[in-house]
């Protein structure tokens, strides 16, 4: 019975698409962030930036949430 519900559980999540879209985006905005630090050096020190912050905020709402 266990394994049963088990499997339920993983094909449920197979078929769950809700927030597919949003991690693409977010890892095409991070392949487009590596592209451009390596391209022009002097915005690497930005985009860490950018990213520190994005992850400080993602930690906060997570623990809040």
């Amino acid at each position: 019975m266990h394994r049963l519900i088990n499997l339920a559980w993983k094909l449920r999540i197979w078929k769950d698409t809700r927030g597919q879209d949003l991690i693409e985006y977010a890892l095409m905005a991070g392949f487009v962030a590596v592209a451009a630090g390596a391209v022009m050096p002097n915005v690497a020190t930005s985009i860490s930036t950018v990213f520190r912050k994005v992850s400080n905020l993602m930690t906060s709402a997570a623990s809040n949430g």
